[in-house]
């Protein structure tokens, strides 16, 4: 059984709204029917990475990372 629902929400979001879903070739009821469902669900199994991914786990433990300063350093260095 299907039942109509109101919402009142602010014109902005409701005209981007209309908008995801029609680049999705969705209606709004679609979209916003997905999104409970997906809120309404169990949780999602665990992320299990790839071997890939695995490998890399932890390659910059230990080792100096670099912050804002750094980065800047190089864009300045690059640009120059």
């Amino acid at each position: 059984m299907q039942t109509k629902l109101t919402l009142r929400l602010d014109d902005g979001l409701i005209f981007r709204a209309k908008e995801y879903a029609r680049n999705a070739g969705k209606s709004l009821s679609q979209v916003v029917a997905e999104y409970f469902a997906a809120i309404a669900s169990p949780a999602s199994p665990t992320f299990e990475p790839t071997p890939a991914v695995s490998r890399l786990r932890g390659i910059l433990r230990g080792g100096r990372s670099g912050d804002e300063g750094d980065y800047l350093a190089y864009l300045e260095k690059k640009h120059r």
